[in-house]
């Protein structure tokens, strides 16, 4: 690895940013063409699914002047027809005489096979260069294709005193600045959830205000008992992104008016047999959702960590206390699977701490 290649790879890291949140159930890519001499003279990043791969916009843009260079990519370019057509075709095309990419495709469909392709045409090809990172940047990607469920973030808000809330109490614990930040949260991610004591408590829109989103904002309501009722507010906000509420057959079989009163306004209800969510989530990844955001209540944070489902931790810790409440979820702290990942963010009054989980299986 050359300095150089460290430092392209940054760049190409740093470019592929520009897909944050509009590219799902894609992965987010950026690309860098250097000419012969080593000018940079293409740069490009995945936009939207369907749309043109970050390699073919870097290349569209070096207009002819690929030949001999080199293409940085930050991850493997692809083999197959999809929606689009095979980027190594394209590279080979322009002449290019070296790819370096960050990560194998963790698609099967790849996976390997656009590395293989380009050596066996004598195209030299370096792979590794900034890894971790663009595994990291590409973490829901990764657990998507590998796992087949959404990369789960579970986010809380707690008290100085540990607590989450007042059992059936609208309580608000984050100012101003933690709210316009998880409103921009909420305009990249494909889908939140949050619990029907959350949703009977608080009444919530669930959308994202004050940002702006490109795709319908996907809310998945986990009411197993059938609870919330069809005034609810975040049923009028259809038009921002489907509903999905998820509950038990049981509750189906004794609330038949309220099921079809829910289903009249546009609801999907999704009835399980159990409560297991691992299922839950898995049926998700199948309608293409890759990235997850749970947002309450402390019931369903238990729910996501007993199950091991918990990808991300995004703690907010308010400094005001409740001194009476309802606790945060067993679990949720620095000790057993989770482990502090970032320096604490000052968004106001508030401190973010988010930390990856560190599995052992």
């Amino acid at each position: 690895m050359s300095v150089t290649d460290d430092q392209l790879m940054a760049r190409a890291l740093l470019v592929a940013e520009r897909g944050r949140g509009t590219t799902s159930p894609n992965p987010i890519v950026g690309a860098v063409v250097l000419d012969s001499s080593g000018v940079i003279v293409g740069q490009g990043a995945h936009r939207v699914a369907g749309g043109p791969h970050a390699e073919v916009i870097a290349l569209d843009e070096a207009s002819g002047r690929a030949r001999g260079g080199t293409l940085y990519c930050t991850l493997e370019p692809c083999c197959h027809v999809g929606r689009t057509g095979p980027c190594v075709d394209r590279i080979l095309s322009e002449g290019v005489s070296r790819v370096v990419f960050a990560v194998p495709d963790p698609n099967p469909l790849v996976a390997g096979g656009g590395a293989k392709f380009l050596r066996a045409r004598g195209i030299d090809v370096v792979e590794g260069i900034r890894r971790d990172e663009a595994v990291a940047q590409n973490a829901a990607f990764f657990t998507w294709m590998t796992a087949r469920r959404p990369y789960v973030t579970l986010k809380a808000a707690i008290s100085a005193d540990g607590l989450m809330g007042r059992e059936g109490q609208r309580v608000q614990l984050t100012g101003a600045a933690a709210d316009r930040f998880f409103h921009r949260q909420r305009a990249e991610v494909d889908a939140i959830a949050v619990g029907s004591g959350t949703v009977l408590a608080d009444d919530p829109l669930l959308t994202a205000r004050g940002a702006y989103r490109s795709r319908p904002l996907l809310r998945v309501l986990f009411d197993w008992r059938l609870r919330i009722p069809p005034t609810a507010r975040v049923f009028s906000t259809l038009a921002e992104g489907p509903v999905i509420m998820v509950v038990s057959a049981a509750a189906t079989d004794n609330k038949s008016g309220e099921l079809h009163a829910l289903e009249r306004l546009g609801i999907t209800v999704e009835r399980r047999k159990d409560r297991e969510l691992a299922p839950v989530l898995r049926w998700l990844g199948q309608r293409d959702v890759t990235t997850l955001v749970v947002e309450g209540g402390p019931r369903l944070h238990q729910g996501f960590c007993e199950a091991g489902l918990v990808d991300r931790v995004q703690w907010i810790v308010t400094p005001g206390k409740l001194e009476r409440g309802v606790p945060m979820a067993a679990g949720l702290d620095h000790g057993g699977l989770w482990q502090r990942g970032t320096p604490a963010k000052v968004l106001g009054p508030d401190r973010l701490v988010e930390w990856h989980v560190h599995r052992t299986d």
